[in-house]
């Protein structure tokens, strides 16, 4: 995702989700797995077990709910977790409207780390799922994959390139059409970054959009991260598998993106993760010292050139 973890030696990939930003890809297939064995799910992942089985690193995490003994009253595995099964869900559903109702047929994944999109939804014909990430991380991916022997859904195309590489003209060089509609899907990543490599990116992927094109991200709008540094969300992340997110994420203040955006033609709304909770009747709601207070989903689309004419 962002380059912080160990260099890969082995080929295996194994190193690339062992330590850094890597590791959180970890955490959240972890999530994914138990979201999946919930009676009341919200989004299902068979491969997510597989990877977190497959590290060193979280081999001994819980992937099914009966393996976490205070259930859903551990911050971590309880709360936490359904937070990335709502995530997954909505998210889910953005990608899958996108492309059924708006037509598009190109889906990038920015950062996709363990994403498995490609193998589990059920996209319609014509669909190109491309995935950007490093090279070690991907690995890791096609390993495990391999050897499950999964077959993927869409037309599935790795770009391994390191996001602080030039991978908007790599791209093209894959497949990748700029004058075609496309979705865009940027999946906690942009919490890593400084906030000039946010802009540079939401820059890159509305440059490389073409109208109808639509785009989902997800930020952080605290002014001050530290202040929930004692959140029992953070702590239990430290406590329970010793990942401290606070000294991953960037703390500078964060731009407008969403705003940005705007400024440039595009329909975007703003959405707080407790939104889709109350929507789907199941996820966190806030609570005291929330570490998830400043989380929101940005949802945005392109407008066709058409459209534009008409709205003048």
């Amino acid at each position: 995702m962002v380059g912080t973890a160990h260099r890969n030696t082995d080929g295996t990939g194994v190193e690339g989700v062992a330590g850094g930003v890597g590791v959180t890809a970890l955490l959240v297939a972890a999530a994914r797995a138990l979201e999946s064995h919930r009676s009341d799910s919200l989004a299902r992942d068979v491969y997510a077990e597989h990877f977190v089985r497959a590290a060193p690193a979280s081999a001994d995490w819980p992937v099914h709910p009966r393996q976490v003994p205070d259930g859903d009253a551990n911050p971590l595995w309880g709360r936490f977790a359904r937070y990335f099964g709502l995530r997954t869900r909505v998210l889910d559903d953005f990608l899958l409207r996108s492309v059924r109702v708006g037509g598009a047929r190109q889906v990038v994944l920015v950062g996709a780390g363990l994403d498995a999109r490609a193998f589990r939804l059920d996209w319609p014909p014509g669909c190109v799922v491309f995935e950007i990430d490093r090279k070690e991380v991907l690995a890791f991916k096609h390993r495990v994959l391999g050897g499950l022997s999964a077959t993927p859904r869409a037309a599935r195309v790795p770009v391994p390139m390191d996001l602080r590489a030039d991978w908007a003209d790599a791209l093209p060089r894959v497949g990748f059409d700029p004058a075609a509609p496309s979705v865009w899907l940027v999946e906690g990543l942009l919490f890593y970054l400084p906030p000039a490599a946010e802009t540079y990116l939401i820059d890159t992927v509305e440059g490389l959009s073409a109208g109808g094109s639509a785009l989902a991200f997800e930020v952080k709008l605290e002014k001050d991260l530290l202040e929930y540094r004692d959140s029992p969300l953070y702590t239990a992340t430290r406590e329970q598998i010793g990942i401290d997110l606070l000294d991953l994420f960037d703390l500078a203040p964060r731009p407008d993106s969403a705003g940005r955006l705007t400024d440039r033609g595009w329909s975007a709304s703003v959405h707080t993760p407790f939104d889709f909770t109350r929507l789907h009747g199941r996820g966190p709601l806030p609570e005291p010292n929330d570490a998830l207070a400043g989380n929101r989903w940005v949802f945005a689309e392109k407008p066709r050139p058409a459209e534009v004419g008409r709205g003048a």
